[in-house]
């Protein structure tokens, strides 16, 4: 049976005292900080899911707002490659939202009558055995399951339909749910609340984007002759950690050729042939340096797809929806297609749309933050809003044995990736000319 995590503390306010917490470990950031770049007042984001869950309640009626509310989120497991072998552990992102802590087996509760402002934090009890492997736990007090059990007849905030971590869902929540309270939905709430950033969280991403950028720049550096995805992969994952990331977000998609082509692939393990210039690299964005390196058909097919690029970005502003910007992204890749000949001049504007949605199968973008695909419980139809990040990441790929279109451009792929709001590219080259 999973050990249930033991209480941290009750203070609604200072959930975390950092300095004590951070002292059983290596602490990078700055003595006010909780998590490296955020102080704890970015964590008033619990009082703002508490009036969040208020706002509801009151629309729910005189009864609801009445009612006990319980809020739980929990951290997700450290999970296991094979025998004693773990993956490198990845947080729940709402729950590191909430709390800032990156300590696996843990649970956030809030409650509260009609407002659940009260902050309950349980960690992992000590284990002097597992901590001499695992590293130093935070634990003491009381356990997770009592406290849940002494809350019952609460109106309870979960996401149980796929449990962020099956083993304390299974030993202590489930039990309550057994009991029948009235259960809703959590996630949209978060969501709503990590799609606006702070001025923390976009000192955090420009931050990420500069690493990444001076990444790319020592990757292509590197491409020169023929060279192993293996390699550039390497390369890129070094420049990012020895600059100051702790992780990558995704895997790379290091793809020469035809594999560009495969939007998610993450083999990384073939040769780069190069012929006189780059025959296609696809990195999120092509890599280039110094002399460009690009046929005429690679070019014009890039110059295609940054031009639609620039114009989706001049569309990205407070009111404007994603899935509009999609559709001017998709009118005007039907036009770039034209022009070089890859479908006929003569095509109506409707099979030019159904031509860019065949060689651009993805969408425009989507929501940047925490996780690359940030905050799905959102839909791109609503309107942006000041503080919102989204990417714009217009692409074409056109497979080598599409006998469709002409010759020089077959197995040629293209994505152009930017953001908005958030410049992650700011550093990083997309003009041909580019220095």
């Amino acid at each position: 049976m999973l050990p249930s995590p033991n209480i941290l503390t009750r203070s609604a306010t200072q959930l975390v005292s950092h300095s004590k917490f951070w002292s059983q470990g290596e602490y990078l950031g700055q003595l006010s900080e909780v998590t490296p770049g955020l102080t704890q007042t970015e964590f008033v984001r619990r009082e703002r899911v508490a009036s969040l869950i208020e706002v509801q309640a009151d629309r729910l009626g005189p009864t609801a707002s009445s009612n006990k509310h319980l809020v739980i989120v929990l951290s997700h497991p450290i999970r296991y490659m094979t025998n004693d072998i773990p993956y490198p552990f990845h947080q729940n992102q709402d729950f590191l939202y909430l709390t800032g802590i990156l300590e696996p087996d843990s649970a956030l509760v809030l409650c509260g009558t009609g407002r659940p402002e009260q902050a309950i934090l349980f960690v992992p009890c000590r284990d002097p055995a597992r901590e001499l492997w695992d590293g130093p736990r935070s634990g003491k007090g009381e356990e997770l399951g009592l406290v849940l059990k002494s809350l019952k007849g609460s109106t309870v905030w979960y996401d149980g339909s796929k449990p962020c971590h099956p083993g304390l869902h299974q030993t202590h929540v489930r039990p309550l749910l057994e009991g029948g309270p009235m259960v809703r939905s959590l996630r949209p709430l978060t969501h709503s609340l990590r799609a606006l950033k702070s001025p923390a969280d976009v000192g955090l991403m420009k931050e990420a984007g500069r690493i990444t950028a001076q990444a790319f720049k020592k990757t292509m550096d590197m491409s020169q002759g023929d060279i192993d995805e293996a390699v550039l992969y390497a390369k890129f994952d070094f420049e990012c950690r020895a600059h100051g990331a702790n992780f990558l977000a995704y895997p790379p998609v290091v793809a020469g050729g035809n594999r560009a082509n495969t939007l998610h692939y993450i083999n990384n393990n073939q040769d780069v042939k190069v012929k006189g210039h780059m025959q296609c690299f696809s990195f999120s964005t092509p890599l280039l340096h110094g002399e460009p390196r690009f046929s005429p058909a690679q070019a014009e097919l890039y110059e295609g797809v940054l031009e639609v690029q620039k114009a989706c970005l001049s569309l990205c502003s407070p009111g404007v929806s994603l899935d509009h910007i999609y559709s001017t992204m998709l009118a005007l890749l039907g036009c770039q297609l034209k022009q070089p000949g890859i479908v006929k001049g003569s095509t109506s504007d409707a099979d030019a749309l159904k031509a860019a949605r065949r060689y651009c199968p993805h969408h425009v973008g989507h929501y940047l933050g925490m996780d690359v695909h940030d905050t799905p419980e959102l839909s791109r139809s609503q309107p942006l809003k000041p503080g919102m990040a989204i990417t714009i990441e217009p692409g074409l790929y056109i497979c080598e044995d599409d006998d469709q279109v002409p010759e020089q451009f077959r197995g040629l792929g293209v994505r152009m990736f930017q953001s908005d709001s958030v410049d992650l590219g700011a550093c990083a080259q997309t003009e041909i000319k580019d220095p």
